[in-house]
């Protein structure tokens, strides 16, 4: 089963800029070999569900470190029998249109 996990997590404690903390958990991700996309909101992981699961939990223990309160947003989108929809669910929308969307 292919899982997209849409997550956006920072501190609520840490003042107005809060990138330095979220680097670390795009840190994690990037070096945890799961699929995923950047965005201006969040990030979107793509995995079996222990998988991307693991990667948030590591996220969120990495940030308790040093911040007493955090705000987490998730969003799941579990299919059977597909794969490479970060891409695959783009590309459909460009092709009913027909046109490229990338920026």
């Amino acid at each position: 089963m292919s899982i997209l996990l849409e997550f956006s997590m920072s501190p609520l404690d840490k003042g107005e800029s809060v990138s330095k903390y979220v680097s670390r958990s795009l840190d994690i991700i990037d070096r945890s070999g799961v699929s995923y996309r950047l965005n201006p909101m969040g990030t979107v992981l793509e995995g079996e569900w222990d998988e991307v699961m693991a990667v948030m939990k590591q996220c969120y223990e990495k940030m308790r470190q040093d911040c007493i309160r955090i705000s987490c947003a998730v969003k799941i989108d579990a299919r059977e029998g597909q794969t490479d929809r970060l891409s695959a669910k783009t590309k459909k929308l460009e092709s009913i249109l027909e046109r490229d969307l990338s920026q």
